[in-house]
């Protein structure tokens, strides 16, 4: 199983805007992805409505997963999106 371990770079955390953009990442990525807190159980990162129940602050350690073919590259892709906070999909997502 690939995992990734990084704080979420959004203020906001996890919420609203972030969420769908992270979202959509996820989706585009053709990779199932679990997304979860530290101490929490993993939900699906393709689900607005589960990656919003997260309520993963700004700051907040997650952690993603996959064990799909394709999950190192696409879990960095999203690693990245989540560190950095980036306020749209990049080109390569």
């Amino acid at each position: 199983m690939a995992e990734r371990r990084v704080n979420v770079g959004w203020a906001e955390g996890l919420h609203a805007r972030p969420a769908s953009i992270f979202v959509r990442a996820t989706t585009a990525s053709g990779v199932p992805v679990t997304i979860a807190k530290a101490d929490g159980n993993p939900v699906n990162a393709a689900s607005m409505l589960a990656v919003l129940g997260l309520g993963a602050q700004g700051g907040e350690e997650i952690i993603l997963a996959s064990d799909a073919d394709g999950a190192e590259a696409a879990l960095d892709r999203l690693a990245k999106l989540v560190a950095e906070g980036l306020d749209e999909l990049p080109e390569t997502v």
